[in-house]
């Protein structure tokens, strides 16, 4: 058996074409290092002069942070997409939010598929790690479904903002489909980028284009592995999964908490929803509510929200959408498990209990390292950001969990920033798209398994 395992270990393991993943030693490495490169070349192409409308070319920062944005479809910004970038530059952009997106290593396993039909077992473990793949022969079949899940949404999005663009706002058919597409793409891939300066705030009363980008959002932001879940069982509730569970049912809570909140502390603020008719301020209120997922886009001023207002964003920033989407953030099965632990806490019960199923106790400690690595990251990124400016610690804290969390939301002091600020939040975007934990376990050199158990002691907690 041992013979058997070690000589299809050796025949999954030979290199066919996927040499690159073949030469880390954990999967995490190449997850991360794949998108070092991708960010890497972005920055490289936005850096040409062709991609700029000046006679100039980009600085060395701005092209940097907007790669590092796109990639981690993050859609924070340094300058404006539209007038700064010409059409070569946009299509970078969309280039490599549509890559950031899929999951670098998504489009690995597909090009690997395509060349030799066959994959490495590490490149199947990295392909894993980006995907959120629950087996390993699932991998293939997951790709596959997962880039053609999104195209199929991005054209869907792109269709009805066309045909919007075209039939209510006059735009010419060819201008309407390089609209349509390139929000379509930002959109269903959670990355808040936008052509028009004001990013969708001239479409406020407008709900065919409202809502049609925030079911893309939400969509993107559920998670593969739940959409395709739902699309299978759909009629069977029961059947579910704890990750379909817990993705819907904190979703749910979330939107709908975060639309009430939001809605009443800024009904009548002259500077968002106060300045819209009162028809029009409950879509608004849920977009305000949605686009904290990692969506980026608003239909209202975000700089002109209150205090109370950019608290509750920051909350739903921070937990962001589901596992292996287009979303950011702990994600929301990370928050929705902590309920459940913290649920048996409270009630003495030595097992978590999600339904009818117990939730192992790796996973709790997962869940629990993502919270607090999180915790981590948006404390010295708004220590730091504090130190470097004279901005107030709302905005800053803000903006910091905007990054982290791959939002793009922003209370407009991003291009304000010194260029070492604006680097710092090229490094949380960065960790935030991988995920800390990931980033954490390819920094590692290597795993050790302690081979024997010590003794017990329980100390006094709380």
């Amino acid at each position: 058996m041992c013979a058997l395992f070690r000589r299809e270990l050796r025949r999954w393991s030979k290199p066919r074409g996927n040499a690159l993943l073949e030469r880390f030693n954990h999967p995490a490495q190449v997850v991360v290092t794949g998108f070092v490169v991708t960010i890497l070349t972005g920055t490289l192409l936005l850096s040409l002069p062709v991609a700029t409308t000046d006679a100039g070319s980009a600085s060395l920062v701005e092209a940097l942070f907007t790669a590092t944005s796109a990639v981690c479809v993050t859609g924070l910004v340094v300058v404006d997409v539209e007038t700064h970038w010409s059409t070569f530059g946009e299509l970078v952009i969309l280039g490599l939010v549509q890559v950031g997106g899929l999951g670098l290593m998504t489009l690995a396993t597909l090009f690997a598929i395509l060349l030799s039909g066959r994959l490495g077992l590490r490149a199947r473990m990295a392909a894993q790690v980006e995907t959120k793949t629950l087996r390993m022969t699932d991998v293939r079949r997951v790709v596959r479904r997962v880039v053609i899940f999104s195209l199929a949404c991005e054209a869907a999005v792109a269709v009805v903002l066309t045909a919007r663009l075209i039939i209510g706002y006059g735009e010419s058919p060819g201008r309407a489909a390089y609209l349509g597409v390139f929000h379509g793409i930002s959109a269903f891939n959670n990355a808040g980028f936008t052509l028009w300066p004001d990013s969708l705030v001239r479409f406020a009363a407008d709900p065919w284009i409202i809502l049609t980008v925030c079911a893309a959002v939400i969509v993107g932001g559920l998670g593969f592995p739940v959409v395709f879940e739902l699309a299978r069982d759909w009629r069977r509730p029961a059947g579910w999964s704890i990750l379909t569970r817990v993705t819907l049912a904190a979703t749910a809570a979330l939107l709908a908490g975060g639309t009430l909140m939001l809605s009443v502390a800024e009904w009548n603020n002259p500077g968002t929803l106060g300045a819209l008719p009162e028809s029009d301020r409950m879509p608004s209120g849920f977009m305000m509510a949605v686009m904290p997922r990692s969506g980026g886009l608003s239909s209202v001023d975000t700089s002109q929200m209150l205090p109370e207002s950019w608290l509750v964003t920051d909350v739903l920033m921070f937990i962001g959408g589901g596992s292996a989407g287009t979303a950011g953030g702990i994600k929301v099965t990370t928050f929705g498990l902590l309920g459940f632990v913290l649920w048996a806490e409270m009630r003495g019960e030595a097992r978590v209990n999600v339904g009818h199923r117990r939730l192992p106790d790796g996973t709790q400690r997962q869940a629990i390292s993502i919270v607090l690595l999180g915790i981590g990251m948006v404390t010295a990124g708004t220590f730091t950001l504090l130190a470097m400016t004279s901005h107030t610690l709302d905005r800053v804290l803000f903006e910091v969990v905007s990054a982290f969390g791959t939002v793009g939301l922003s209370t407009g002091i991003t291009a304000e920033l010194p260029p070492a600020g604006q680097v710092l939040l090229v490094v949380l975007m960065f960790v935030g798209r991988i995920g800390p934990l990931t980033f954490a376990t390819a920094l590692a050199l290597r795993e050790r398994t302690r081979r024997y158990e010590l003794p017990e002691e329980r100390p006094i907690v709380g």
